[in-house]
């Protein structure tokens, strides 16, 4: 594993930030005796879990990121990836797993895990994916100065990483978050997809990526159930979306329709993980 073409920690720069605290949840000794001791050049605070932790655990670990093999859990993998992200919308989440599907992989990502590592691979690769994810992060991180942004009846509160009604979570996943932070930042303007995805995912996105559809379907969900008297994310087909909140009575019924339209558009994410959720890869 020691590869002199791979840069070693006295070649990396001092980024100013403290060193990183990152959860391992994996059972492989022979990767995890390897991955430790790079950990441990780069001055990085680890702790290797053997067994599935509850999230709870985790919360009161502090941790600036987790690596996750989703098999850990068997079948309960997704929805421990959901809890996950729903209860630490701060953390950076790597799954590194055996073979998947490409409809495994696009669900974890979609469902808020920031990277994902098909095993086997390279310690350093994975450590470089880390780095990458945190650092993304870390600009996208909110200015504490800022006061609560207030829509309608929805309070987003970038310091808790949460909108509220009625000091009601709205329990948002961090990458909904972000999505809906994103939105009303931009003060009624219409962003293009393409600027959202690059802003959120950190990267550009490719032809015929559904990712900010589908993140913006789930994201409209969550806000109608919690304050249904009013509509805050408005499609532009063809261009993007705009937030501006506006009662529900006041949106125009074609624009409904057409809503409604897109909401049932066929697309990978439904479709296929249905047929995902019952694959062998992690039962």
């Amino acid at each position: 594993m020691n590869d002199p073409r791979l840069a070693g920690p006295s070649e990396r720069p001092a980024s100013g930030h403290p060193p990183l605290c990152v959860a391992v949840m994996d059972t492989d000794s022979g990767f995890l005796q390897v991955l430790s001791k790079r950990m441990d050049r780069l001055g990085w605070e680890h702790r290797i879990l053997g067994n599935a932790v509850p999230v709870d655990a985790l919360v009161s670990m502090r941790l600036s990121a987790v690596v996750i093999d989703l098999a850990l859990f068997g079948p309960r993998g997704w929805e421990e990836l959901e809890k996950l992200t729903v209860a630490l919308p701060g953390l950076a989440i790597v799954v590194c797993t055996g073979q998947s599907t490409v409809a495994q992989r696009v669900r974890g990502l979609r469902g808020g895990a920031d990277d994902w590592v098909t095993k086997p691979c390279h310690p350093e690769e994975l450590i470089a994916r880390v780095e990458a994810v945190v650092r993304r992060r870390r600009r996208a991180e909110p200015r504490t100065g800022e006061g609560p942004k207030v829509a309608g009846e929805i309070e987003i509160r970038a310091d808790r990483f949460q909108a509220f009604v009625a000091d009601r979570s709205v329990e948002l996943t961090r990458r909904e978050f972000e999505l809906i932070e994103l939105l009303a930042r931009a003060e009624g303007r219409v962003l293009e997809r393409e600027e959202i995805y690059q802003r959120v995912w950190g990267y550009a996105m490719a032809r015929g990526d559904r990712s900010v559809d589908v993140f913006v379907r789930k994201l409209r969900q969550k806000l109608e159930k919690a304050s249904p008297s009013w509509r805050y994310i408005h499609t532009h087909f063809g261009v993007g979306y705009r937030f501006a909140a506006e009662p529900a009575d006041a949106v125009p019924a074609a624009a409904a329709e057409g809503l409604a339209a897109a909401s049932v558009a066929p697309e990978l994410s439904d479709e296929t993980f249905a047929a995902a959720e019952h694959a062998p890869a992690y039962s």
